[in-house]
């Protein structure tokens, strides 16, 4: 646990939420025994009460009415009876309809109910939830490097509490020249040293390797995966890495010190003859005080190592 935020409106609302669900449920049983619907059964607005006795009322002067229809043919009764008698009827068949219609209302006003008990009981889940969120716990296990939030501050979902580091394993991001994209591949081993630690290398492999190249830079970000379970490296360090591949390719290198670099172009100076001769040269890769040269210089040429700030192109050279 990181952080214990205040959650006493959380249980406000959580006892809030339990109250009204005992409301809502209350009146869900006051609805149903109101058009006499038990838990569990189904609806059926012929079962209510008040809609079967205005059904039998007018199912009896419906048949009243009809026997009266042959009486006032043969004459045995007069048609003004008759009349009265369907007067009767009719109004008995609308109060029935009435009643079907106010037993169908009633149930709707039985489903509004339990549509409030539901909603009052997500509530209460959220208001739980809202409890639980209000204890944050570490995402990973590592160690806390930062603590910005004191106690008794206002905080928001967008608030930095912690910061948190993990130092086993470490991740060391590399920018790889554009030209050595086809020679990384993921699961490669690594070599990685720090300037604290000068006689010591720490193994590791290729992680992840970006989807694509950095415009500006012309290089592609591989992310490897360092063991450390001593705790020496630390987050935030610099470290010189190490791909090692599947063979070697020979390589010309010459110390770092000997080149220049101007507007965007890398010379060298060669000694021929006693004099220095400006060569421009593309670089390769770095390892330690070494420079590798991709082109612009052969295996068996001289070149000027100290002093290279002052030389020109033809200046005497003296060894």
């Amino acid at each position: 646990m990181l952080v214990r935020l205040d959650d006493r409106d959380a249980r406000i609302r959580l006892d809030q939420a339990n109250a009204q669900v005992v409301q809502a449920e209350a009146a869900v049983r006051q609805a149903e025994a109101k058009i006499g619907l038990r838990a569990g059964q189904k609806f059926d607005p012929e079962r209510v009460a008040d809609v079967g006795s205005a059904r039998v009322a007018f199912e009896l002067a419906d048949k009243q009415l009809r026997r009266s229809e042959r009486l006032v043919e043969t004459g045995d009764i007069s048609r003004s009876a008759y009349d009265q008698q369907k007067a009767q009827r009719d109004q008995l068949q609308q109060q029935y309809e009435v009643a079907l219609e106010q037993a169908r209302q009633n149930y709707a006003a039985v489903e509004t109910a339990r549509a409030v008990v539901t909603s009052a009981k997500t509530q209460i889940e959220q208001a739980r939830k809202a409890i639980a969120d209000a204890v944050i716990v570490a995402p990973i296990s590592g160690y806390i490097s930062d603590r910005p939030a004191d106690v008794g501050e206002y905080m928001t979902t967008s608030s930095k509490i912690a910061t948190i580091v993990r130092t086993n394993p470490l991740r060391v991001n590399i920018d790889v020249p554009e030209q050595a994209l086809t020679s990384i591949r993921e699961g490669q081993s690594v070599s990685v040293s720090v300037s604290a630690y000068p006689d010591r290398n720490f193994s590791g492999y290729v992680h992840h390797i970006a989807p694509s190249v950095t415009p500006n830079s012309r290089t592609m970000t591989v992310e490897a995966q360092i063991e450390n379970k001593d705790g020496l490296l630390k987050p935030g360090q610099f470290a010189t890495v190490r791909v090692l591949q599947p063979q070697t390719t020979p390589a010309l290198l010459v110390p770092a010190r000997s080149v220049r670099t101007e507007s965007g172009s890398s010379y060298l100076f060669v000694i021929k003859n006693g004099r220095a001769e400006k060569r421009i040269v593309q670089l390769g890769q770095t390892d330690g005080d070494l420079v590798e040269i991709k082109s612009g210089l052969a295996n068996d040429e001289q070149v000027a190592t100290s002093n290279a700030e002052l030389l020109s192109d033809g200046s005497p050279v003296r060894q």
